[in-house]
């Protein structure tokens, strides 16, 4: 059969609107499951709850673990803050992944501490402990440092829950700004719950110009530059409007790193976080509900919309393409360790919904929309580009894309109202304005070579400097 070069441009065109549409309508799915969920949550949670959850003398101990790799500008006054929570009982274990730098003195002499001889279980292996220190002062006695050699993220967490002592571990970015009723809250699910819950996680909010006292955000303010305010409109579609619509639906393939509740044993058994991708957070999810679905136990994976935790996003192009690259790639690598979940129904939603939805739009959207870009500069060349239809077709994305990111908005003002000034809110449209032809092409451009850096065998974390939020000269990076 000879090949007709026009039916191939009819028939890809095509779909490529097939799928277009396919995507705007499992992102109205998504926002209206997110507003019944949010409508649902409003109700149940209220003020005086938590207040009496924190006088009962029945919930569970936590065990918060923070890795921590050259530090030492910031990571006294965020133990402070950590310290300060508002939680019964709860142990902080600070894990020095190797640091070059004075991370690991700077805790020993603020926090008077000395070299403690605990016993530990290495219930998952990691690199070689150097030694746990406990202070002497009864103000810090739930603070715990383990100095280890440099591993990785993944491997200092795991550290973490060999050297911890309780069974709920919340694993958190030392960098981190938590509200102080954020573990009140994170524990919640975890109690009087019909089946097991093996994790919950919450929102993550932009601190970037935020007003930082004592490690506590003691004014909301927008960011002042595009970048971070077009990051803000992306955090409110992925948490208000993606992960509220998934727990919905029990089907939450990624608790975010910087924030996540777990149950111990339930890591312990899955093996532990994996160092060897840099998706280790999303990774271990998955690969705790594959258990949980293995061994037929009934369990959930809960999320709590309340603005509880605080970091700083990039404010710089490069730093925000290793992000993005860095995330695309442990995107890919968590689906392909787990392909065996892929429409299979033995996994429930897992399986039929969550795996797909992932490998579809999240991992091929960004190549779909890049082979369409080209595509359509072909058909500009071969002069096969009807300039109305484009138009008509730009415009329908483009104002969809506004309409998704205003509703993000809505639902930022049905919910918590952190940024209350009118004003904000006005900055935020404009952003929305300028975020599908400005930010989107960028991000687009990060996963496409996401994609590539890994089938050439890129698999560093990359470095993310970042501006500091308490000081805006001072700097540091992330192992």
């Amino acid at each position: 059969m000879d090949f007709n070069f026009f039916e191939f441009i009819d028939i890809a065109s095509l779909l490529f609107l097939a799928y277009g549409l396919i995507i705007i309508t499992g992102y109205i799915f998504l926002a209206l499951f997110s507003l019944f969920e949010l409508r649902d949550y409003k109700r149940k949670h209220n003020f005086k709850d938590e207040v009496a959850l924190l006088q009962s003398s029945h919930l569970p101990k936590i065990s918060v673990l923070a890795p921590a790799y050259n530090e030492e500008a910031n990571v006294i006054e965020n133990v402070r803050s950590l310290l300060t929570l508002d939680y019964p009982s709860f142990e902080i274990v600070i894990i020095n992944d190797g640091s070059s730098d004075n991370t690991l003195q700077s805790l020993i002499s603020t926090f008077d501490l000395y070299l403690d001889e605990v016993l530990y279980f290495s219930h998952i292996n990691t690199k070689n402990v150097r030694g746990i220190y406990s202070s002497k002062h009864q103000a810090y006695k739930n603070l715990k440092v383990v100095d280890k050699e440099n591993g990785g993220k993944a491997d200092a967490l795991n550290t973490g829950v060999n050297c911890c002592s309780h069974d709920i571990i919340c694993c958190i970015d030392v960098d981190c700004i938590l509200e102080r009723d954020a573990l009140l809250k994170l524990v919640k699910p975890f109690l009087n719950n019909d089946k097991k819950v093996i994790a919950s996680g919450g929102i993550i909010r932009v601190a970037n110009s935020c007003i930082i006292e004592d490690g506590r955000i003691i004014k909301v303010r927008l960011p002042d530059t595009f970048l971070a305010r077009a990051q803000i409109l992306e955090y409110f579609r992925a948490f208000l409007m993606g992960r509220m619509a998934w727990s919905r639906v029990d089907g939450l393939l990624l608790i975010s790193g910087a924030f996540g509740m777990f149950d111990k044993n339930t890591v312990i058994e899955s093996g532990g976080y994996n160092p060897n991708t840099v998706g280790e957070d999303m990774e271990l999810l998955v690969r705790m509900r594959r258990l949980m679905r293995d061994k037929n136990i009934p369990y959930t994976v809960s999320f709590v919309p309340d603005p509880l935790c605080w970091t700083e996003v990039p404010q710089s192009w490069k730093v925000l393409y290793r992000q993005r690259n860095r995330w695309t790639r442990g995107t890919i690598e968590t689906l392909s360790l787990h392909k065996k979940l892929l429409f299979n129904p033995k996994y429930g939603v897992l399986g039929m919904l969550s795996t797909p939805y992932w490998m579809f739009f999240e991992w091929f959207a960004p190549i779909i929309e890049f082979i369409g870009i080209i595509f359509l500069f072909f058909m500009f060349i071969f002069g096969q580009l009807n300039g109305q239809v484009f138009l008509i077709f730009f415009g329908v994305v483009y104002t969809f894309s506004i309409l998704f990111s205003t509703t993000a908005l809505f639902f930022e003002e049905y919910s918590f109202q952190q940024y209350k000034k009118p004003k904000y809110m006005i900055r935020l449209l404009r952003t929305a304005l300028l975020e599908p032809i400005l930010y989107h092409p960028f991000v687009m451009w990060a996963a496409v070579k996401g994609n590539i850096d890994l089938i050439l065998g890129k698999t560093s974390w990359g470095q993310m400097t970042r501006t500091g939020l308490s000081n805006p000269s001072k700097t540091k990076t992330k192992n």
